[in-house]
């Protein structure tokens, strides 16, 4: 019923082909259960790895696409990188505990696990074959990176589809790392206009050599998050709270393709976490059915992804642009982090790691900060969220931002006024707890964009209502499993 949920090879001739490919190239795959679990990784090949760039298209830097790296992107840690950001910055009582997505190889942001776990499945089954096939990667950005990350690594074209006006750092790296200049697709608007990505693609489908990856209905996105996210988010937790009483009261990430939330299954189900799902107050597609424009660039909108479990999910929480763009000036230059440290009190520790929190890490931030005040919670509870890029990606939007909110001068009184606005003057307002009707709400609001837009059956929209149907999702990482280990037995690399 679904694309990419097989569980045999469909076509053992493409196989026998991706199998050459990949003896060739001297490429072993590794399981979904050694990036859940990346002791294992580091047990048979830490010091080997240890050795390979980071930001190089080597094959081994696929046993890096993991939360697991350390600081310098080298070594397997075991904890994954994050910070606890203290009452003094946030101004709440809760803990609020981020885990950095920018320890990930080639592209610093997690979505570079979205990408391998959209296309393996698609290899193992014989449905993409690297020596004809494009890998078309839709996204707002930082999954069309991964998505070209991989296809290098593999030896295929990958392509980007991508709106235009998305950060100048995303496309800078991207012309680095194609093969082709047309390889990077520039489709018009920014981060809001995802149907005009949808559009692209369908033009692009109609070249039978093209395989449209799309993370947004990609089922093997959410089972890769919540295999391999969920148990690390939960890691970070446990060590948090050590022999303490901590609760872990939510879990908060942005809507995006829904990916990442997958992750808060995995939490509610260990720890009882509740979920928090983010997006732009400008554009306020679940709380309000509404639309509009914003600058929070990785979250998506104007629909609600396929893969978003939307029965399961607790809050719906706006932020505004605003906060994102001027927090990043106060978190990434000088002026901003002496006031942090010479009137703040905020320790050089955290501060240092600020610089890791993109815009949308910072929108995920501040909905923590609002459902924290919004639940009144105490220093025994804590929130979880993610980083999931750093501000290296967008020193040309910090750029954009010091014009449009402070004239072209960002001061002390400009950073005073950022942190007393946009940090202590986060209020609970545009905040939904979720009751039934409101996630059918949002569930229904779903049928435009999959059924009448994108062809998907009712019967497999309806389908997804069913908490049982995403459980039984995660029945495939065993057998994806079995069938890496058989493919790379036949690569030669077991």
């Amino acid at each position: 019923m679904y694309e990419g949920l097989e569980k045999e090879i469909v076509d053992q001739n493409v196989y026998d082909k991706t199998v050459q490919r990949f003896r060739e190239a001297g490429i072993r795959l590794p399981k979904f259960s050694e990036l859940a679990n990346p002791a294992t990784i580091k047990e048979k090949y830490g010091e080997a790895l240890a050795k390979v760039d980071p930001d190089s298209p080597d094959p081994m830097n696929l046993f890096r696409v993991h939360w697991h790296n350390g600081d310098d992107r080298r070594e397997i840690t075991d904890v994954p990188a994050h910070v606890v950001l203290p009452p003094e910055l946030t101004g709440v009582k809760a803990k609020i505990i981020v885990a950095l997505g920018n320890r990930f190889p080639m592209i610093r942001t997690h979505k570079v696990l979205a990408a391998y776990g959209c296309l393996v499945p698609q290899l193992l089954a014989g449905r993409f074959d690297p020596t004809k096939n494009r890998a078309i990667w839709p996204s707002t950005g930082n999954y069309c990176r991964g998505g070209v990350a991989i296809s290098r690594i593999m030896g295929c074209r990958g392509v980007a589809v991508l709106p235009e006006g998305m950060s100048q750092e995303r496309f800078d790296w991207l012309e680095d790392w194609i093969t082709e200049n047309k390889d990077i697709i520039r489709t018009p608007g920014s981060e809001s206009n995802v149907k005009e990505i949808y559009d692209a693609c369908h033009e692009l489908s109609k070249d039978d050599n093209n395989v449209i990856l799309n993370q947004f209905d990609q089922f093997a996105n959410y089972i890769s998050h919540r295999t391999v996210t969920g148990p690390a988010l939960e890691r970070v937790f446990n060590t948090v709270k050590g022999d303490g009483a901590l609760r872990a009261a939510a879990y908060i990430a942005a809507s995006g393709s829904a990916g990442t939330l997958a992750a808060g299954d995995h939490l509610k189900q260990k720890l009882g976490a509740q979920i928090g799902v983010v997006e732009a107050q400008e554009c306020p597609t679940l709380l309000y059915n509404g639309y509009g424009e914003h600058n929070i660039q990785g979250i998506g909108d104007k629909h609600v992804p396929f893969i978003h479990n939307v029965f399961n999910t607790d809050y719906a929480i706006a932020v505004s642009e605003a906060g994102p763009d001027a927090l990043n000036l106060l978190f990434n230059t000088d002026v901003g982090r002496q006031l942090l440290r010479d009137h703040k009190g905020i320790s050089d520790a955290v501060i240092e790691k600020l610089a890791d929190f993109g815009l949308s890490s910072i929108a995920n931030v501040l909905a923590a900060i609002k459902l924290a005040k919004y639940l009144d919670l105490g220093p025994d509870e804590a929130i979880i969220t993610v980083a999931t890029d750093g501000g290296e990606m967008y020193g040309t939007e910090a750029a954009k931002a010091k014009e449009t909110y402070f004239g072209g001068q960002f001061d002390e009184l400009a950073a005073a006024e950022t942190f007393g606005q946009y940090l202590k003057g986060v209020a609970t307002d545009h905040l939904i707890e979720l009751d039934r009707p409101g996630r059918e709400r949002i569930f229904n609001l779903g049928y435009y964009t999959w059924v009448e837009q994108q062809g998907v059956s009712l019967e497999a929209f309806d389908a997804r209502r069913d908490p049982e149907f995403w459980n039984n999702l995660m029945g495939y990482v065993p057998v994806w499993d079995e069938m890496i280990d058989a493919f790379n037995q036949a690569v030669g690399q077991n």
